[in-house]
């Protein structure tokens, strides 16, 4: 409906323009053929030549009594004819474009359909053109005609472009479509609005100077100033729009995922056009500016491939050597049993990863038992459930094995203890045991 009626105010918006502000300025001789003087314009005030409005010095009356029925007739028809012929058009373009819309052909569709408006206002200006052509006009209603003809065409070529903008978001959109992001989704309409202003600006600026004969170069510099002025005031904005550009280009993460950035560890909940928000683990709101990822390393937890998990398992330093090799087959016949193996054996980049344990280490207040394995996929919650699993079951077979756990303590040993029987020496020979 918006496309029917937007033609209406802007014609008339450009007539009144024309005409108030005296574009086309009638140039009056001083001394002239009378007939002239008396049917086309007043005669002038002095012998000197005067520039003058049209509407001031028109003669209507002039302007009916030179041209013939005949000639109005073929005006009044051939407006008509542009009316009819704008009607049949729009009806045949609207019917082409519902049959390429009901194949699927959306883009194509969009060609014809956003012809129907412009393509109706365009037909109106040949069906004038047409008939003013047989229409006696003095030379500034002639200019006056000329212009707005040029007018009612820059319009519709220039609305015809317009529409077509939409046709560039039927194809952004075929690509956005693909990708999990909302946030390029948000993206198309800017670039809609984006282009539709930038064209609107173009259009005036070429009707301001091909159609009102006025000087851009002022305006060009005008602009360049205010822009300058406006990019300084918002380079922080600009600067984040960037980022959100980049995001949307590189795909660092995208929403539900769990990164780690400046000290933040969280889940991704929005992706904006100014900033990313992320919700903590702690539950805590942070929003960060878009210039700033894009500056800074970001570790995305959520692409993880597995989940890595390192255990020291630690023994007291009284267990025997068998026992220690007992408790490492423990650990591997648990991470090997049919309930625990899968998960926990995936295969990356086609080589398998496979469960590791070791004794690797004398601490100093035990025994240590390196376990490592990758738990996939790196789901978080079905992973501490295997944890879990994993946990109890090596405290039910240490537990049948006899095996203890060692804890950081510290244990004082006394002479005479039968366990463990501690050789004294005295150091000097005069000192006595009391």
């Amino acid at each position: 409906m918006g496309k029917r009626f937007i033609s209406v105010p802007v014609l008339a918006a450009g007539f009144w323009l024309l005409m108030s502000a005296g574009i086309c300025q009638a140039q009056i001789p001083a001394a002239g053929d009378a007939k002239q003087a008396a049917n086309k314009v007043a005669p002038p005030d002095t012998d000197s030549a005067t520039t003058k409005s049209l509407l001031d010095n028109f003669d209507f009356q002039g302007l009916l009594t030179d041209n013939s029925a005949d000639s109005w007739m073929i005006l009044l028809g051939a407006i008509f004819a542009s009316l009819v012929l704008g009607m049949l058009g729009s009806a045949i373009l609207r019917n082409i474009s519902k049959r390429l819309e009901a194949s699927g052909y959306s883009a194509r569709a969009h060609v014809f359909s956003d012809l129907i408006g412009p393509g109706k206002l365009a037909l109106l200006g040949v069906g004038l053109a047409v008939g003013l052509a047989n229409i006696e006009l003095v030379a500034p209603l002639r200019t006056f005609t000329f212009k707005t003809l040029l007018l009612i065409y820059s319009i519709a070529v220039f609305w015809y472009v317009f529409n077509l903008v939409s046709l560039v978001e039927v194809v952004l959109k075929r690509f956005t479509a693909k990708t999990e992001s909302p946030l390029d989704d948000e993206l198309v309409p800017l670039i809609r609005k984006t282009l539709r202003v930038f064209l609107t600006v173009i259009a005036v600026l070429f009707i301001a100077d091909s159609v009102f004969g006025q000087d851009i170069g002022a305006w060009l510099a005008g602009l360049g100033i205010a822009g300058l002025a406006v990019s300084l005031a918002a380079q922080d904005s600009l600067k984040n729009l960037f980022g959100s550009l980049t995001i949307i280009l590189d795909r660092p993460f995208l929403i539900g995922e769990r990164i780690c950035f400046a000290g933040y560890d969280g889940i991704i909940e929005e992706i904006g056009f100014r900033s990313t928000k992320v919700r903590t683990l702690t539950g805590h709101l942070v929003t960060i500016p878009n210039s700033n990822i894009v500056n800074d390393p970001v570790e995305n937890i959520g692409r993880r491939p597995t989940i890595r998990r390192t255990i020291n398992v630690t023994i007291t330093y009284d267990t025997p050597r068998e026992k220690i090799e007992e408790a490492v087959e423990i650990i591997r016949r648990i991470l090997d049993s049919p309930d625990m193996r899968e998960p926990i054996h995936p295969v990356i980049n086609g080589d398998e990863l496979l469960p590791r344990v070791y004794f690797n280490d004398l601490g100093s207040t035990s025994l240590n038992i390196f376990v490592i394995y990758w738990y996939a996929p790196p789901n978080y919650w079905d992973y501490m459930e295997h944890a879990q699993q994993f946990n109890l079951r090596l405290f039910e077979e240490f537990e049948q094995a006899g095996i203890e756990f060692a804890f950081p303590t510290q244990t004082l040993y006394l002479a005479g203890d039968p366990k463990r029987d501690l050789m004294m020496k005295m150091l000097n020979d005069g000192l006595e045991p009391s």
